[in-house]
C-alpha cells in the first residue's frame, strides 16, 4: 500500500500545486520557463502514476474489504460511467453547448469516474484511490471557482453531438474489452 500512497502524493501533489502553493509554480515558471516547469511537471506526473498503477496493482490482492457493494450499486457505476465518458469528450473536443454548462469538464469526468468506482469496489485500496482522486477534484473545482478565470465559450452544438458519439464510443470501447484487457477486471461479464 505504501506504493500507493506514494504515487498519490506525487500524482496529486503535483497536480495540486496551483491549489496550495501558486507562488511556487509562477516562480518556478519564471525560472525554467514553461518548457521547463512542463517538463518538471509531465515527469513527477509520470513517476506518480506509474507508482498508483503499480501500487494500486500490488495492494489490490491483499486489500483488505471495507464493505460489499451490492450488485444494483455496480450497476449504477456502469451508468454513471457513461457519463463521464461523455463529459471526458465534451472535455477532449472542440466546445459546444455542454462545455460552457459544465464549466470544468475534465473536474466533473474526475468526481463522476471516481464516485462510480467507490459504488462498485469496497476493498481498502479502491477506497483510498478513487477517494483520494474525488477528494482532490471536488478541492480543485473549489479552488478553481475562487480563482476565477475564463469560462469556456459555447460554439456549436454539433460538437456536442460529437462530444456524445464519442462518449459512447468510448465507453462500450472501455466496457467490453478495455477495461478487461487495461486492468484486468470485466465491468460487463
Amino acid at each position: 500500500m505504501a506504493t500507493l500512497i506514494s504515487g498519490l502524493i506525487i500524482f496529486l501533489g503535483i497536480h495540486s500545486i496551483r491549489i496550495f502553493a501558486p507562488g511556487f509554480r509562477d516562480a518556478k515558471l519564471a525560472a525554467w520557463g514553461e518548457a521547463g516547469w512542463k517538463g518538471f511537471y509531465a515527469v513527477l506526473s509520470l513517476v506518480g502514476f506509474v507508482l498508483i498503477v503499480w501500487g494500486y496493482g500490488d495492494a489490490s490482492p491483499d486489500a483488505g474489504i471495507l464493505y460489499v457493494p451490492p450488485m444494483w450499486l455496480r450497476h449504477l457505476a456502469l451508468l454513471l460511467m457513461v457519463f463521464a465518458m461523455i463529459a471526458l469528450m465534451v472535455y477532449a473536443l472542440p466546445a459546444g453547448k455542454l462545455k460552457p454548462m459544465l464549466k470544468h469538464p475534465m473536474l466533473v469526468t474526475v468526481k463522476i469516474w471516481a464516485v462510480a468506482h467507490l459504488l462498485a469496489n469496497g476493498d481498502s485500496a479502491s477506497v483510498l484511490l478513487f477517494g483520494a482522486f474525488l477528494v482532490w477534484a471536488v478541492v480543485d473545482r473549489i479552488s478553481v471557482k475562487r480563482r476565477g478565470g475564463a469560462l469556456p465559450v459555447a460554439g456549436s452544438p454539433v460538437n456536442d453531438v460529437i462530444a456524445v458519439v464519442a462518449g459512447l464510443a468510448l465507453y462500450a470501447l472501455f466496457a467490453f474489452w478495455a477495461h478487461q484487457w487495461l486492468f484486468g477486471v470485466a465491468p460487463i461479464s
